[in-house]
């Protein structure tokens, strides 16, 4: 048999992000959303904009 162990309460972790970080982590959401949108479309057989280039830097 094995050991047993007690189960440990569920922890919360805290981070912490600056603003600009969140701000690009907002702006790749939201660009996402809209790539995922313009995806739906052309499944549905329409005929969307087409998706714009957008380069995107690397995480630090």
């Amino acid at each position: 048999m094995g050991t047993v162990h007690t189960a440990m309460p569920p922890q919360t972790l805290y981070v912490t992000i600056r603003r600009d970080e969140l701000r690009q982590l907002k702006d790749e959401r939201d660009q996402l959303k809209q790539e995922l949108a313009q995806l739906r479309l052309m499944l549905q057989g329409a005929q969307p904009q087409p998706l714009p280039v957008v380069q995107r830097s690397p995480h630090a």
